[in-house]
């Protein structure tokens, strides 16, 4: 059974959880806004003293994504509770991949991943002892078709996908990310390290879980809801965010559609 709380807001259910995960891009902000009633929902939890992290799907470390939500105007000690997917990502490679080389699969912004270990990137991927996918190249955004021909003779390696989204919504314009080149790369048989929720690494690196009671609150239910799911913990579905076109009135069938389940659904995030 899951429970609208758009009439009685977060506030309603928040005192039977002892850490909260919220997601950042379409809960928090838009890619070029912050939401207003998200910043008053973290500064409520603050004042009765609720952890909360912000848990994103982001292929930079924690710091870049900081800067980033401070320039936007969220206050520092807010970005603090920040944790990304690349920074899980960056701990696997420094421990497993750093000595290797690799090919590197996204925007030029995204060096801070692999800045300590730069000299290993090489510029042709028949050379490249794996693969790291943190985005798609900024001449190729669009036409997924380049990557299917970059990957037909280069399956025979792995990939280290620091993003799982399949897409996300940049105000109004919806982009690839990552994780839709990496299911390119295995529908041609190549195997996939994927960092970043749904999978559990990503949780248990950014905080000490043990023994909480655990609210998962997002808008993708492909990463933010399945990953609940997976982990065993509540869920909040934000509803007015990367689904928004897809919801008829019929929010169990969308749910059904993906496989998942949710506790608790919301509009937007609201205290």
């Amino acid at each position: 059974m899951t429970l609208n709380i758009d009439n009685k807001g977060l506030r309603s259910i928040v005192s039977e959880f002892d850490l909260l995960f919220i997601d950042i891009w379409g809960v928090i902000h838009n890619g070029v806004e912050l939401y207003k009633d998200s910043i008053d929902v973290l500064d409520k939890l603050e004042e009765i003293k609720k952890n909360y992290i912000l848990l994103t799907n982001a292929p930079r470390p924690n710091s870049k994504v900081q800067n980033f939500l401070m320039k936007m105007g969220l206050d520092e000690k807010k970005c603090q509770n920040v944790f990304t997917s690349g920074e899980a990502s960056l701990n696997h490679l420094n421990s497993k991949w750093k000595n290797y080389k690799f090919y590197h699969i996204g925007p030029p912004r995204d060096f801070d991943l692999f800045k300590l270990f730069e000299k290993n990137k090489v510029n042709k991927i028949e050379n490249s002892d794996f693969l790291l996918c943190t985005g798609l190249f900024d001449e190729q955004t669009e036409n997924l078709d380049f990557y299917k021909k970059l990957f037909e003779s280069k399956t025979n390696i792995r990939m280290i996908c620091t993003n799982p989204d399949l897409v996300v919504d940049r105000g109004e314009k919806r982009e690839y990310c990552a994780g839709s080149i990496a299911r390119i790369f295995e529908n041609f048989g190549g195997k996939v390290d994927y960092f970043g929720k749904p999978y559990s690494l990503v949780y248990n690196q950014s905080t000490n879980t043990k023994n909480k009671k655990i609210l998962c609150i997002g808008d993708n239910l492909n990463t933010d809801i399945k990953g609940a799911n997976i982990q065993n913990y509540s869920s909040l579905f934000i509803s007015g965010g990367i689904h928004k076109n897809e919801i008829s009135g019929d929010v169990q069938s969308l749910l059904k559609k993906y496989n998942v389940t949710t506790n608790f659904i919301q509009s937007k995030l609201k205290w």
